[in-house]
């Protein structure tokens, strides 16, 4: 399975949440980071990490897959194509 089918796959509750805290982080923290106003350097330097931590939370989540999902929707799909066009 490739990365194009894995991301494509469904992905279980469980990392969906995941996801969405992912992304939640790294937009919270690129604000921090483009704040108009100025900020410590450490808050500056954790947000920085932080967005690398959402980024890659998000994309592990993203391609995460439900194999029993998987496994149901690729049955569904065998059984639409062994009936006959009527």
């Amino acid at each position: 399975m490739n990365v194009v089918n894995r991301a494509k796959a469904p992905t279980p509750k469980f990392f969906k949440i995941l996801r969405t805290i992912g992304l939640a982080l790294l937009g919270i923290s690129g604000s921090v980071i483009a704040a108009p106003v100025a900020l410590p350097a450490a808050v500056v330097t954790a947000a920085g990490y932080i967005a690398v931590a959402g980024g890659v939370m998000s994309a592990v989540s993203q391609v995460t897959v439900d194999d029993s999902a998987k496994k149901e929707a690729e049955e569904e799909n065998t059984t639409q194509e062994d009936k006959p066009d009527g």
